[in-house]
């Protein structure tokens, strides 16, 4: 039996008067669902599929790329955990993006819901103020709302690629 990324439901918004926090978690919640709906109906081979010549951006490499994105920033990066790589590695500094032909895309899927499930429970609790040190930062200081608004800009330009791949794939078009 050939497994296809299952549907899924937008979901229901937040008080567009509510917290911060509120407003954060949602937003990150529906660009999340908007990747997964780009997804949903098509077969592994699909999710692999390059569309946008001369681009090899597939809808699967995005998907894995997320994975590493949310993982990064919320454990690695804001709480400073050590985990392993996922895709990436020094031979394949772009494996997210590269190695998908012979990648288990049912696997990755999964993959994805584990780690952002992880990432929300994670930072759950957490004060948006709340800063780590990161040698990186123009302050040396990272606070969590800075991780949040930077993975809603990552998902929203990874979800206007998803949005040309899908189109070429098989017409669909909309969230």
């Amino acid at each position: 039996m050939t497994w296809t990324a299952p549907d899924i439901e937008r979901g229901p918004r937040t008080d567009m008067a509510g917290g911060e926090r509120e407003m954060l978690d949602d937003w990150l919640r529906l660009r999340r669902v908007f990747l997964l709906r780009k997804c949903a109906g098509l077969t592994a081979e699909q999710l692999k599929t390059p569309t946008v010549e001369p681009s090899g951006l597939t809808l699967l490499g995005l998907l894995r790329h997320m994975t590493e994105v949310e993982r990064w920033w919320f454990r690695e990066k804001y709480l400073h955990e050590e985990l392993p790589e996922l895709y990436l590695s020094e031979e394949y500094p772009d494996g997210d993006f590269d190695l998908v032909a012979d990648a288990d895309a049912e696997a990755d899927y999964a993959r994805f819901l584990a780690e952002t499930a992880a990432c929300d429970a994670a930072v759950a609790g957490i004060d948006l103020d709340a800063a780590v040190d990161d040698e990186k930062a123009p302050t040396g200081k990272l606070n969590l709302r800075w991780v949040y608004i930077h993975l809603i800009e990552e998902y929203a330009q990874h979800t206007g690629h998803a949005d040309m791949i899908r189109e070429r794939l098989d017409g669909m078009t909309g969230a």
